[in-house]
C-alpha cells in the first residue's frame, strides 16, 4: 500500500526547490556582506561583537550547507523515484513524517533505533 502519491512527490519537489533556492540565496548574501564589511572598528568591545556576530553567521551558514546537502540529495531521491523510502529498512516513510521533515531519509522506526544506538555508543560509532 502506497502513502505517498504523484501530487505529493510534486509536493516535496517544490518545497524542497525552494527551500534550496532560499538557502543558497543566504549564502550568497552572506558571502557578498562578508567581502564587503571587512571593515575594523575603533573600540576593542565593538570590535569584539562584530566578530562574535560574523562567528555566529558563519556557524549558521555551516549548518544551512549541510541542510543543502541532504536536500540535494532528497531532490535526486525525487529524480530516481526513491523518496520516501528508508535507506535502512526499504520501507516508506510516513507521509507525516515528511511533512515535517522533507529531507528524511529513514523511517521513524529506524531514526529511533539509530538515535538510541548513537546515544549508547556515541556519535562516531
Amino acid at each position: 500500500m502506497t502513502e505517498i502519491n504523484s501530487n505529493d512527490v510534486d509536493f516535496f519537489k517544490e518545497l524542497l526547490t525552494q527551500q534550496l533556492n532560499e538557502l543558497l540565496s543566504n549564502a550568497e548574501k552572506t558571502v557578498g556582506t562578508m567581502v564587503h564589511d571587512g571593515e575594523w572598528a575603533a573600540d576593542p568591545v565593538d570590535q569584539a561583537s562584530m566578530e562574535t556576530d560574523r562567528a555566529y553567521t558563519l556557524r549558521i551558514r555551516d549548518r544551512e550547507s549541510h541542510l543543502i546537502k541532504k536536500i540535494n540529495a532528497a531532490l535526486t531521491k525525487i529524480e530516481e523515484g526513491s523518496f520516501g523510502i528508508c535507506e535502512n529498512c526499504g520501507e516508506e516513510i510516513s507521509l507525516a513524517r515528511l511533512k515535517v521533515r522533507p529531507v528524511a531519509s529513514h523511517c521513524i522506526q529506524c531514526k529511533t533505533k539509530m538515535e538510541a544506538f548513537e546515544k549508547v555508543s556515541g556519535p562516531e560509532a
